[in-house]
């Protein structure tokens, strides 16, 4: 039964000119002023999100995207931020990049905002998928199986720092701690200070291919996953469902269908389907130019991507379009009675299922971004009776 609605907001400022027949994306660039606006506009989010019942507010870490698309660095630090400004909704990060962090600092970081947060911050990894912006760090991800390799090292490195009084680790890519001379001894293990206050850490992952080796590695860890993106769609999503509850299966855990996962969703309202299909349109369109290009859209060809580079082509040429989307099933668009009739079915169907996310496509000004939350939360969220605000934490 799903009571819990998120929303995730990778970090896009407002952009104009949006669409198949806008700005082609690599001709982007804002002002750093402009860029800045992104956390005004995460703020904003937050607090209405805060005001309406929604669970948790997620966020996405990127860098140097002076397009104006996912512009937010350093999201424990901006979390904590709106951590002070909120008074229950969790922040959830959505997801920091291990390949670009040293584990430890990783650990650290989170350990720190977990107890200045009263335990409001909800942890998150991912492998990444710019190569501007893990390559620039000096991480591989052109080269998969070596990301896979290193983003999976690092992670068994956190939970080690989070699960344990001391620990060490000695794998490919670290030796913890290093045999140096220290005080008089040779170190042989280290401690995470502080540690997490509230253990296990909570920690969420996103799936997109859905790999055995990827489900099974979730599994092996408890971290919860995010279906969102291609995956989303029609039956690639009930594919990943059967695969995730197999991945549990085989280390002894039985899951409901649906159950540790969360649903992630574009959405859109207006009066009907045909109004929200004119005025999201183009920002659906802005989403797949964004997104296709760097192969996160599994559908698109080469012919594709290139077309839509060209705002005098990509308009009348053969496209993902807003309304194949609504039918695959991974755009929410429409009346709020039509969108409360699909999760209703995502509900029985998936009886294990209790957390959806629902985002705006890159391209929603802030404006629009508000109006949208606050009728989703007025307009849809009643309607699932005991959908509930997350419970607050005392600060330690």
């Amino acid at each position: 039964m799903i009571t819990k609605f998120d929303s995730l907001f990778a970090g896009h400022v407002d952009i104009s000119d949006v669409g198949y027949g806008g700005v082609p994306v690599n001709d982007r660039r804002y002002p750093n002023e402009h860029l800045a606006t992104v956390f005004d506009k995460a703020q904003g989010m937050a607090q209405l999100m805060d005001r309406l019942g929604y669970d948790t507010f997620w966020m996405a870490e990127h860098h140097f995207q002076h397009e104006g698309y996912e512009c937010i660095p350093n999201v424990l630090m901006t979390a904590l931020h709106l951590v002070h400004l909120t008074n229950r909704i969790r922040i959830g990060c959505g997801f920091n990049i291990t390949p670009m962090w040293h584990p430890l600092r990783l650990a650290e970081d989170y350990a720190t905002a977990d107890i200045l947060s009263g335990g409001r911050i909800t942890f998150g990894v991912g492998r990444g998928y710019h190569t501007r912006e893990v390559e620039t760090f000096g991480s591989p991800l052109l080269d998969q199986p070596a990301n896979r390799e290193l983003f999976e090292e690092q992670v068994e490195i956190i939970f080690k720092a989070f699960d344990n009084e001391s620990f060490s680790h000695k794998g490919k890519h670290y030796t913890l701690p290093p045999q140096v001379p220290y005080r008089g001894y040779t170190l042989e293990e280290l401690t995470l200070v502080p540690r997490p206050l509230r253990l296990p850490v909570e920690c969420w992952q996103p799936i997109q291919g859905g790999s055995e080796r990827a489900l099974s590695f979730m599994a092996k860890h408890g971290i919860q996953g995010l279906i969102g993106g291609g995956s989303a769609e029609g039956g690639a999503m009930h594919k990943v469902v059967l695969d995730w509850q197999e991945a549990h299966a085989r280390i002894g855990k039985h899951l409901e269908l649906g159950e540790r996962l969360c649903f992630g969703f574009h959405f859109y309202i207006a009066d009907s389907r045909e109004e929200g299909i004119r005025e999201a349109g183009k920002y659906y369109e802005e989403n797949m130019k964004m997104f296709g290009e760097l192969r996160l859209v599994r559908a698109l060809s080469d012919e594709q991507i290139v077309i839509m580079r060209d705002p005098k082509r990509a308009p009348s040429a053969k496209l993902p379009r807003i309304e194949d989307a609504i039918a695959a099933g991974g755009v929410l668009c429409g009346s709020p009675d039509q969108i409360i009739e699909h999760l209703k079915a995502l509900e029985k169907r998936y009886p294990g299922l209790d957390r959806v996310s629902v985002s705006l496509s890159v391209g929603v000004p802030k404006a629009a971004a508000l109006e949208q939350l606050e009728r989703f939360g007025k307009e849809v969220m009643p309607a699932f009776t005991k959908a509930k605000a997350p419970e607050l934490v005392p600060a330690q």
